[in-house]
């Protein structure tokens, strides 16, 4: 190789040098990837439960809240998600109360709800990520459990009277708190915008039931 070819190939890779260095010390000329329109997950936690309508007040059932996710961007700071779940729903006794009328007392009362269900939200976020959603949930009845012991031997109480509807629609608000990377702590409330159970036992309160739930969970996305 000639020294005139030398230095010519030495004096290109020195520009080439110059010019990349000069191009990452200027942010405007950096990459940047554009947001995915679609980010999927795994969330998990704990349901906090009570039917509205019994005897009973609290959040004492615990029960499952776990399922997958799906983010679809609408705007920079709007997405619309949808879930698949299996959550535990229903109401646990918290001491002995009296029936409807003071007719007997309720010494034990647990219900306890099983549900596939798909949740559908609008979510706003903010500049770190955490967002809040507000939307609608369906769920399917897929298996049902009630235990009731009153004092009074001449009062019988027959579950399969008295059968849970099949289907479970839901107001839905959540907040989710970004925390580290993919992983977001989440605040979730819901309630049965129609009623789970109509006509109910006299024993009860009221003629119709409602699921109140609030819910502590864990979510993860893989961006």
């Amino acid at each position: 190789m000639s020294k005139m070819k030398l230095q010519y190939l030495v004096g290109l890779s020195l520009l080439m040098m110059v010019c990349q260095s000069v191009w990452a010390q200027n942010p405007s000329n950096y990459y940047v990837e554009d947001p995915k329109t679609f980010v999927g997950g795994f969330v998990a936690g704990t349901n906090f439960s009570q039917v509205d309508g019994d005897s009973y007040r609290g959040y004492k059932k615990m029960g499952f809240n776990a399922g997958a996710i799906l983010y679809a961007q609408l705007k920079p700071q709007l997405a619309a998600s949808i879930e698949i779940l299996y959550v535990q729903k229903g109401a646990i006794s918290n001491g002995a109360q009296l029936s409807r009328g003071n007719i007997t007392q309720i010494n034990k009362q647990n219900i306890s709800l099983n549900y596939a269900e798909i949740p559908i939200q609008i979510n706003y976020f903010d500049q770190k990520k955490s967002h809040f959603g507000a939307g609608f949930s369906y769920a399917q009845l897929i298996g049902s459990r009630e235990e009731i012991n009153v004092s009074s031997s001449s009062i019988k109480y027959d579950p399969d009277k008295y059968p849970f509807k099949k289907m479970d629609i839901n107001l839905v608000l959540t907040g989710q708190l970004h925390v580290y990377k993919g992983l977001f702590a989440g605040l979730r409330f819901q309630y049965s915008m129609i009623s789970i159970r109509d006509n109910v036992d006299p024993l009860f309160g009221r003629s119709e039931q409602f699921n109140n739930v609030f819910a502590l969970r864990l979510m993860y996305l893989f961006y």
